[in-house]
């Protein structure tokens, strides 16, 4: 169900690569009150909202075995394993290749509560030469955006910090953006998490 006007510019990319160490099951088969999965449900917003749609998952998983769309791009390389830093380096080399986008928005598999409005924001203030980061009541969330020119170094990422390193190092491209929605934070690590959502 894609929206009428689908940004162009911006393709998004979801990290579903990762163990669920913390949550001690595959948190993303998780099924929630409305039937679908955690990963289904964390996938809904990009996909009715952007053309295309990147996942990293597994390499011995498949998009039909976890009951998702067929229109979305499957990413998957040995070292996803070891870390988010992993799965962003082998998102941004396919994207770099294969995709004409002028930003990417990294999305997490744990995080169905990012609310419409708030990728329309986000959406709005895409650019090749700019990172833009959603934040609530002062805490930085997700999704990022990376403009194409940051894509390199996405590339060259590896272990588990994600993308920290490429903040840092061009600081001053980053635009936060204040959101009033607290679904750019939450995320379910625990199953706690899962009993208050």
């Amino acid at each position: 169900m894609a929206s009428e006007h689908p940004a162009q510019g911006v393709a998004a990319l979801m990290l579903a690569a990762g163990y669920s160490r913390r949550f001690g099951a595959d948190k993303r088969r998780l099924v929630l009150d409305d039937g679908r999965s955690l990963l289904a449900a964390s996938l809904a917003l990009p996909c009715s909202m952007l053309e295309e749609v990147w996942l990293v998952l597994r390499q011995d998983e498949s998009i039909t075995e976890l009951g998702l769309p067929a229109s979305i791009k499957l990413v998957q390389h040995p070292l996803t394993a070891q870390g988010m830093g992993h799965s962003l380096a082998a998102g941004a080399e396919r994207l770099l290749v294969e995709s004409d986008a002028d930003s990417v928005a990294i999305f997490l598999a744990d995080m169905p509560l990012i609310r419409r409005d708030s990728l329309e924001t986000l959406l709005t203030y895409a650019n090749a030469d700019k990172i833009v980061l959603p934040s609530y009541q002062g805490k930085r969330g997700h999704p990022v955006l990376f403009g194409r020119d940051f894509w390199p170094q996405l590339a060259a990422l590896s272990g588990d910090a994600g993308a920290k390193t490429v903040l840092q190092h061009n600081a001053e491209a980053v635009q936060i953006i204040e959101l009033d929605d607290p679904g750019v934070l939450q995320d379910i690590d625990t199953p706690a998490d899962l009993i208050q959502l």
